[in-house]
């Protein structure tokens, strides 16, 4: 089980690896990307005990995966009636529009009423991954309409 602080270093290092263009492909990280992010951890986090396989190897996916499954609740074809809240962090919905995405959408259940930390840091490392379409969001458009709208009751729609 990954701490707050873990999680936080983790997604500083690999939003740091975008940012300066070391160790990322056009959509994927380079190998050897792993053994970095170990090295920095350890920096960061002494006496972490975490590894590149299969520690950091299984986060990544892992917020690979939660990242698509809330990029695509908040932007996903089809979707509506989905926002994200930037002050708590969550994505937001009436009931039954959860209710009837989650019946065919099992992984968006762990969503509801739970905060993603460092999800905007996430879309932009994934943003390849996610973004698709005519009417895509990335993650600069995300941040641009954050600083743009920093009031309580800011949401993103689909």
């Amino acid at each position: 089980m990954w701490t707050d602080e873990e999680d936080r270093e983790l997604v500083y290092a690999l939003f740091d690896m975008v940012n300066t263009g070391n160790h990322k492909a056009d959509n994927d990280f380079k190998s050897g990307f792993l053994g970095v992010l170990e090295g920095v951890l350890h920096e960061k986090l002494p006496g972490c005990g975490i590894k590149a396989k299969p520690h950091i190897e299984s986060r990544v996916k892992t917020l690979k995966r939660d990242t698509g499954t809330v990029f695509d609740m908040v932007n996903g074809v089809g979707c509506s009636g989905f926002g994200w809240d930037f002050n708590t962090n969550m994505v937001v919905a009436e009931k039954q529009v959860w209710d009837g995405y989650v019946q065919s959408h099992k992984r968006a259940a762990h969503w509801k009423n739970r905060s993603f930390p460092h999800c905007d840091m996430l879309c932009i490392i994934f943003e390849k991954d996610r973004a698709m379409g005519k009417d895509a969001v990335i993650a600069d458009d995300v941040l641009e309409e954050v600083s743009r709208n920093e009031s309580i009751d800011t949401k993103f729609e689909c």
